[in-house]
């Protein structure tokens, strides 16, 4: 993050993002204002809250993939929610706490991670060995009766003597030869894995079962016949697990989940004002004052422990086209103060989603039908064709924002996708020309007013 200035966090959006500048700058400003705090004196530190962000503007025009988008550029934990969720029958105001709960399992997941990429190497070279001892005695071991282990009756095994050591070890090395050589991929062994013990989840705190009895009984596990190649991946993971420290993944998932979390409230506007129908659902002012303690600062209980939302960067978004930010409850308002108007997409912009991002939909349909021989390629009179049908859509329907591009392209390549494929399907080049959208979309085709005109 130190690296990170404000342009260069814009520069990355613009890979992935057409359009919205201020939207993207104001999301880089809260971001370093992130590291900036860090560096500030550790009394000053915790009088810096961050200022929050309400996106304003209609659908499909790039809200929620700014927010993720960023969160994935400082890999930070990140959670999207819906507002309207919390509006549906059977709904108890506790569950607004699920939102941090959440977060927590993501930043769990991230900092586990990357703590198993650190020992990978080493957790390779024990899973090698246990595959080693797998293939070398298929027999598994009997497991010890629980009892025994308590009354500390374990039986010893009968030593080995050197020449069978020596015979062992040269069988061994071969073994291991043969697994690096790729040769045993596709064998078939019996592996012992562990099974995970069951957990009682308790006002948002998990409890081991096995925790319970002071880790004195042994870990359940079970035979699962597979091939050598899936068994490594298995292995690797359980040998992952044990060389990590449970403990300060846990602790650095809390504290990633504090200092960096991104929490996007989606359909914030939905939520605004009373509700005026009467029923079981609940009241949306409600729902406002229950969001408001998380993003206010407050305290939750995880099954990790507890977590503080002070310094979570919260963004809300919404089209408010019935609704105004004034109707959100004031204190709900002043949790975002920064507020940005996110513009509606152009005929312009569309072309440029077409061809300018690194994951822009030609590239997609072109990577995809490539794996059944259909090399495609697109004009660019093509690509203006398919904006001008997407734009023309969204006039004289339902403005969905660049999501349309998806209706559309399924519509211009329905004939290829659902042709293309078997072994006996030769390589094909196929050029998307403008004329070729013409005849396949038809809002790609221009309307004769005059036909309605008397």
């Amino acid at each position: 993050m130190s690296e990170l200035t404000p342009r260069e966090v814009v520069r990355e959006l613009d890979r992935y993002i057409i359009g919205q500048d201020e939207a993207k700058k104001y999301v880089a400003i809260a971001l370093r204002n992130r590291y900036r705090r860090s560096r500030v004196p550790e009394e000053m530190r915790e009088e810096i809250y961050p200022k929050n962000i309400l996106m304003i503007g209609p659908t499909g025009v790039g809200k929620t993939e700014i927010a993720r988008r960023l969160a994935k550029l400082v890999n930070a934990p990140f959670i999207k929610v819906e507002a309207t969720k919390f509006t549906e029958v059977g709904y108890v105001g506790r569950d607004v706490e699920s939102i941090i709960r959440d977060l927590m399992e993501n930043s769990y997941r991230l900092v586990k991670n990357e703590y198993k990429t650190r020992v990978r190497t080493r957790a390779e070279v024990i899973a090698e060995d246990r595959l080693v001892n797998v293939i070398l005695n298929p027999e598994p071991k009997k497991v010890p009766n629980p009892i025994d282990i308590i009354m500390g009756r374990q039986t010893k095994e009968p030593e080995i003597s050197p020449e069978e050591k020596q015979k062992l070890s040269g069988k061994r090395e071969d073994i291991r030869q043969q697994l690096m050589d790729g040769e045993l991929e596709d064998t078939y062994i019996s592996v012992e894995v562990e099974e995970s013990a069951p957990q009682l989840e308790l006002g948002g705190t998990s409890i081991s079962v096995g925790d319970m009895m002071g880790g004195m009984m042994p870990k359940r596990t079970k035979m699962r016949r597979m091939k050598v190649k899936d068994a490594r991946k298995i292995l690797i993971e359980e040998e992952s697990d044990k060389l990590i420290d449970e403990d300060s993944v846990k602790q650095e998932a809390v504290s990633r989940a504090e200092e960096h979390g991104i929490v996007f409230i989606d359909e914030i506007d939905k939520i605004c004002g009373r509700s005026l129908a009467s029923g079981a659902d609940v009241s949306r002012e409600g729902v406002q004052r229950d969001i408001l303690p998380i993003v206010e600062g407050s305290t939750v209980n995880t099954k990790y422990g507890p977590v503080r939302t002070d310094f979570m960067l919260f963004i809300a978004a919404g089209a408010f086209h019935i609704s105004k930010v004034s109707d959100l409850i004031p204190e709900l308002q002043g949790r975002f103060p920064v507020h940005v108007n996110l513009n509606p997409l152009t005929k312009e912009d569309f072309v440029r989603i077409l061809s300018q991002p690194d994951n822009a939909l030609t590239r997609q349909y072109q990577a995809l039908l490539v794996v059944d021989k259909v090399h495609l390629t697109f004009d660019d009179d093509a690509l203006y064709a398919i904006a001008e049908a997407a734009y023309n859509a969204n006039t004289e329907g339902e403005d969905i924002g660049a999501r349309r591009l998806h209706a559309v392209f399924e519509e211009l390549l329905e004939d290829i996708s659902f042709n293309a494929g078997g072994d006996d399907m030769p390589d094909v080049k196929l050029n998307i020309s403008e004329n070729y959208v013409l005849e396949h979309v038809k809002k790609a085709r221009k309307t004769d007013l005059k036909r309605y005109i008397l």
